[in-house]
């Protein structure tokens, strides 16, 4: 993994200067893998590493993953991220991850991902495990 990220405002994220704790960069490490267009929930990150759980991933997205595609780590039950949504929402559209238009009760009536067609289960379209680049048990 590179030692040096750009985050998602542009600046410069130089992990030489700010060490990451190994779990952390092990979380960050699995968001930049996810394809555009598809997402892994919070416990899918935690269980394709193979520890922790979808709060420890929370958290560390919270954190440090402006540095990294944030938008594709989400809710499992599609809730576009709260103070985020717009942001997010300009993501999705512009990678084509599906996503399901909003009752007109939902508040905001803003839509929901699709998890049935969104969610990556951590295997490369050629069907290989990506576990070289630091996997665990995948879903």
């Amino acid at each position: 993994m590179s030692q040096h990220r750009t985050s998602g405002d542009g600046t410069s994220d130089d992990r030489t200067s700010h060490a990451l704790p190994e779990y952390a960069e092990r979380v960050l490490d699995v968001a930049e893998l996810i394809p555009p267009g598809r997402v892994m929930t919070y416990g899918d990150v935690a269980e394709w590493l193979g520890e922790g759980g979808p709060r420890q991933v929370g958290r560390v997205m919270s954190l440090y993953g402006a540095a990294v595609p944030w938008w594709r780590v989400v809710r499992a039950d599609g809730a576009l991220l709260p103070g985020h949504e717009l942001r997010a929402l300009d993501h999705y559209r512009a990678e084509g991850t599906p996503l399901r238009e909003a009752s007109s009760g939902a508040e905001g009536h803003l839509p929901r991902l699709d998890m049935k067609r969104a969610r990556w289960d951590g295997v490369t379209a050629d069907g290989g495990a990506d576990r070289d680049r630091g996997g665990g048990a995948h879903i």
